[in-house]
């Protein structure tokens, strides 16, 4: 059974805090500024307090009885609590007719690729330049699925912190370090670093008319994947950069396939090969396929 809440913070108009916090919803330029962004559902908001992640407050419906899992984050959070009027509330997450039980403002985490841990059976995966945070937040979710260990942005790009991208990662945005960096530069004096201090990380480019087909790449040691921009895949730069280029073979009328699905099938291809190394079945791998 759910309670109410006493005391914190009551907002019943559009005042200025109400409009700095809509803003975190529609601006990419708000939300660096502010070093926030919003998040809503029970998943990420579960795996946000769970994981550590600094909540700056959490807004719940001024006029709803809430639920135990409401109840049971705002005890845990940290954050301000604020009571929202519902259809304050509803404007700020976006929906037309739900009501959600919470919303959380949360900090924003550092561009630092020394957030993504790189160990000895590195898997990470890098996008060049996306245009849809819808891709971004999938590509997360298929990232924590797969077991890697971070998710890289380069270039001129749509923002992981978008709610769009918040919401298709069903969380897992919450629980894998994503990282913005401005170039390909960065990741490639990233990835020499990693070299020069015992990791062997090998850069796999997917493109359509990489040299070999995906699963003829041997993904089981330490392997950065990159995966270009919807439309014109990848730079120059990372064309220059990647170790080698793998294609994805696709049959029937499709020209290619969406970028966050390209990441899908290459995370499963790497989570498989490595399967099969664990289980002694890819000791003749690249003798057999």
């Amino acid at each position: 059974m759910g309670r109410s809440v006493a005391g914190g913070l009551r907002i019943s108009r559009r005042n200025a805090r109400f409009q700095q916090w809509e803003a975190l919803s529609r601006n990419q330029n708000k939300r660096r500024r502010a070093g926030q962004f919003l998040v809503q559902g029970v998943r990420p908001i579960t795996l946000a307090v769970e994981r550590g992640w600094p909540v700056v407050a959490l807004i719940y419906d001024a006029e709803r009885t809430l639920s135990r899992w409401a109840s049971e984050m705002l005890e845990r959070s940290e954050g301000e609590r604020v009571a929202m009027a519902p259809d304050l509330l509803r404007e700020l997450s976006g929906k037309e007719q739900e009501v959600p039980e919470l919303v959380a403002v949360v900090a924003l985490p550092d561009e630092d690729l020394s957030r993504i841990p790189v160990g000895p059976s590195f898997l990470g995966v890098v996008f060049d330049r996306p245009s849809g945070p819808g891709n971004i937040g999938t590509m997360v979710r298929s990232v924590d699925a797969f077991g890697g260990a971070g998710l890289i942005v380069t270039g001129h790009a749509a923002d992981p912190y978008d709610p769009k991208a918040v919401r298709a990662s069903t969380g897992s945005l919450m629980a894998v370090p994503v990282v913005r960096v401005r170039s390909h530069q960065e990741v490639l004096e990233w990835t020499r670093r990693w070299r020069v201090a015992g990791r062997p990380l090998t850069v796999v480019g997917t493109d359509e008319d990489g040299t070999a087909d995906i699963h003829e790449v041997d993904l089981t040691g330490p392997t950065l994947l990159v995966v270009g921009n919807e439309t014109s895949g990848l730079s120059a730069g990372w064309r220059q950069g990647c170790d080698i280029m793998a294609r994805i073979p696709i049959t029937g009328t499709a020209s290619s396939l969406n970028a966050a699905s390209a990441a899908t099938v290459a995370l499963y291809e790497a989570a498989r090969q490595r399967g099969a190394r664990a289980s002694g079945d890819g000791r003749d791998r690249q003798g057999t396929l």
